[in-house]
């Protein structure tokens, strides 16, 4: 394309108003390969909690599903799924594609996504390791030029690299980007996108999500203040595409709605900054942030196992499962903390998500 393309006005009015978008997982068999029915109904399932995205062929979708061959039927079959759920209710889903690689790479994903229906591109720039910012940014505009960015400031422990505030400048304003998940469990590097967004001008057009698992409540409830010039510029990290929402997504929907009521208030109720420790504390323990977040995955499987939407609770890489004493720690959450899930939700509509 020789011109950068733009979503429908629609996809990026419902990411400013701040969405509940979970990081699709992978549904295998017992022998790793897809599992259809299980890939289906969860999919079905982020739909009817009220998720307004879903986020496939990224982090929690597992990177790997491009060395299996995975990636073009997953994201086929969950694009169809949102689909035909949003014409039986009617409703508008956003749907972003995960994109890696180097740059012949990420263009390929990137056409495939914008011809398959997804409406912008989550790019993570880990294959890049070693390129200069000037190289990134080239990267990112050669993607741009396909389809729709979704920056993705990735944690290095899950792959990502650190990106300094200069690349952000530059990244926002690349015109067709329509919101960056901020990332990297990291407050400084956080604030320098934030800031990044303000200075190019562009804080009514770039929509902020979290991707912070560790810090999710307060991400979302906190107004950033950054003087620009003569003007105070006010901005809001308005929703999340998490793995953590992964998983008690119905519940996901209700805080974030919560949430938004009190941002414009000056009061914060305590009751929200209780809720901000206790979601840190079952992100540490379904993420196994205790051993640099090795059995992230195979925790968030673990508990849509237990919840009858996963058949197995492993991914491609046979090597990869829970940590040691990690599955104690989820129980340890699931005990103290019942309001976080969803369960009765969930055993009350299971049965519709498979068919």
């Amino acid at each position: 394309m020789s011109a950068y393309p733009h979503p429908p006005h629609w996809v990026s009015e419902n990411l400013l108003s701040g969405l509940v978008i979970p990081a699709h997982p992978l549904a295998l068999t017992s022998e790793r390969k897809l599992d259809e029915k299980y890939q289906h109904a969860l999919t079905r399932y982020y739909h009817a909690a009220g998720a307004g995205g879903v986020a496939v062929g990224v982090h929690t979708t597992q990177f790997e599903i491009r060395q299996h061959g995975l990636y073009i039927p997953v994201l086929h079959q969950v694009i169809h799924t949102i689909q035909n759920c949003d014409r039986a209710t009617g409703r508008k889903t956003v749907c972003i594609a995960g994109i890696c690689g180097s740059t012949p790479a990420a263009l390929v994903e990137a056409r495939f996504a914008q011809k398959t229906g997804y409406h912008a591109g989550l790019l993570s720039l880990g294959a890049l390791r070693e390129a200069s910012e000037e190289e990134l940014i080239e990267h990112c505009q050669a993607v741009a030029q396909e389809i729709p960015l979704f920056g993705f400031y990735l944690q290095p422990a899950a792959g990502g690299r650190v990106l300094p505030l200069s690349f952000w400048r530059k990244f926002a304003e690349i015109p067709n980007v329509v919101a960056i998940k901020i990332a990297p469990f990291n407050r400084y590097q956080t604030l320098d996108v934030l800031r990044a967004v303000a200075e190019a001008g562009r804080s009514h057009e770039i929509a902020l999500y979290t991707g912070n698992d560790d810090h999710i409540v307060l991400d979302l409830l906190t107004k950033i203040v950054i003087p620009i010039l003569d003007r105070n510029i006010e901005l809001y990290i308005v929703g999340g595409l998490l793995g953590q929402w992964a998983v008690w997504t119905q519940r996901a929907v209700i805080i974030l709605e919560e949430i938004k009521k009190y941002r414009s208030q000056e009061l914060i109720p305590a009751k929200l900054l209780t809720l901000a420790a206790q979601m840190t504390d079952a992100n540490a323990a379904i993420f196994d942030a205790r051993n640099s977040y090795a059995g992230c995955i195979p925790g968030i499987h673990f508990i849509l196992r237990r919840q009858g939407l996963m058949d197995f609770t492993g991914t491609l890489n046979p090597d990869e499962r829970l940590s040691p004493g990690q599955a104690e720690e989820i129980d340890r959450i699931l005990r103290i903390y019942p309001s976080l899930t969803d369960d009765e939700f969930i055993q009350q509509n299971i049965d519709t998500w498979f068919y």
